[in-house]
């Protein structure tokens, strides 16, 4: 087999997993929805996040008491602003927890499927 075929089927079947994965996580996103769209649980989540994110603000703010006066503002706008990011994502990814695992266990479902499809029509098996 030529280098140039080689490469071509490794690529064509790395693009058939990734087609099944991406099938997989929309059907996984479908059945956790049960009809009801993707942006309102996604809007649900951000907005119960937000307190998260004001726990981060409060801790960025304790940059204030601590350290000497030099770049104390601009350390302190650093803080906060890290601080929120760090806590709304962390109250977002545990809000959207459940439906995560179900698009990565649907996903994963698919790959298997195609990963022995794959197999069998490379090692085909003949019945006596």
């Amino acid at each position: 087999m030529s280098p140039e075929k080689w490469l071509g089927d490794y690529v064509e079947y790395g693009r058939t997993l990734v087609d099944s994965g991406a099938k997989g996580m929309r059907s996984g996103a479908a059945s956790y929805l049960n009809g009801k769209p993707l942006c309102a649980k996604v809007g649900e989540s951000a907005r119960t996040s937000l307190p998260f994110a004001m726990i981060g603000v409060g801790a960025g703010l304790l940059q204030l008491m601590g350290g000497g006066r030099r770049h104390r503002i601009a350390r302190t706008v650093a803080a906060v602003v890290t601080g929120a990011s760090v806590g709304f994502l962390m109250g977002f990814s545990w809000k959207t927890r459940e439906l995560a695992a179900s698009m990565a266990h649907d996903a994963m479902k698919n790959i298997g499927v195609t990963r022995d499809a794959h197999w069998l029509e490379n090692h085909p098996i003949t019945y006596a």
